[in-house]
């Protein structure tokens, strides 16, 4: 308490300037009106400051929701997009076969997908992995396939209650079946291991036609991927030894050092269709 006071009659001089100022522009406020209007034209400049700069920093923090939001409604969208292609398909088959079926027996469109955040990931192995934020509690199962907004990520490999680990396409492992849009003939894309932006298609017949630039598509021709989800666009090709086949440098659409969320697809015929094949396969 003496420490206090002490302080206080050392500093009286500057609280009695402080108290002094505040009486003399009190009374410069009451008594003159044009010093009035500038001090409230001045406090609502800086009022006008304070509520637009914290609304700028609300904005900024409300952006993550937004942009959750926003991959979602485009994934939304890009599953109604499959599905008219899937309809689409359908009736161009019903007009050259004069035969009418459903897309399945509740004729409902098949697909559809899980959000997810990007927790770990990898891109200078050789052998590369992505880790999300959503597991088995969540509805994920081995053997999704994972996209993101610009295109195919990978495949989901292993899956604990509340993350799953993926496969991408920056894996020799994961292998994809492949086609060049407006095209029904297919190859294999996989990673060569060099160049986290690109990868090779091969096995594609000699007389498929195509142009640098065309755009590279699922194929749909697995219990993973629909048709038709865009995996990147060509930018070279050469002949493969045989001859008979094409093997194209392909510029991947997904930039995997940019990864930040993934849409895990959910195929509700999978397992009816793994069932099947595998049964075909018992009387080889």
């Amino acid at each position: 308490m003496r420490k206090l006071l002490d302080f206080l009659v050392r500093k009286r001089h500057w609280f009695l300037f402080i108290l002094l100022e505040i009486i003399s522009l009190t009374l410069v406020y009451r008594n003159n009106a044009y010093q009035r209007n500038i001090m409230f034209s001045s406090a609502n400049v800086i009022t006008g400051h304070i509520t637009s700069v914290s609304g700028f920093v609300t904005s900024y923090l409300n952006l993550r929701d937004i942009n959750r939001e926003l991959l979602e409604r485009n994934g939304q969208l890009e599953m109604e997009l499959l599905e008219l292609q899937d309809q689409l398909e359908m009736m161009r088959a019903d007009t050259a076969l004069f035969v009418g079926f459903a897309p399945d027996s509740t004729g409902q469109f098949p697909y559809s997908f899980v959000m997810a955040d990007v927790v770990n990931n990898s891109v200078t192995y050789l052998s590369n992995y992505i880790t999300v934020n959503k597991g088995r509690k969540d509805g994920v199962e081995p053997d999704m396939g994972v996209v993101s907004e610009r295109g195919v990520v990978g495949i989901v490999s292993t899956v604990s209650d509340h993350f799953s680990v993926v496969i991408p396409l920056l894996n020799p492992k994961f292998k994809l079946s492949c086609k060049v849009l407006g095209s029904s003939y297919f190859g294999t894309l996989s990673w060569n291991g060099r160049n986290a932006r690109f990868a090779n298609l091969d096995e594609l017949p000699r007389h498929v036609e195509f142009e640098k630039g065309d755009t590279i598509v699922t194929s749909g021709y697995s219990a993973i991927f629909p048709s038709g989800i865009i995996v990147g666009k060509v930018v070279n090709f050469e002949k493969q030894h045989d001859d008979n086949f094409y093997s194209l440098e392909v510029e991947l659409a997904t930039d995997f050092q940019a990864l930040n969320n993934v849409r895990i697809i959910k195929n509700y015929r999978q397992a009816e269709q793994k069932n099947t094949e595998r049964e075909a396969k018992k009387n080889d």
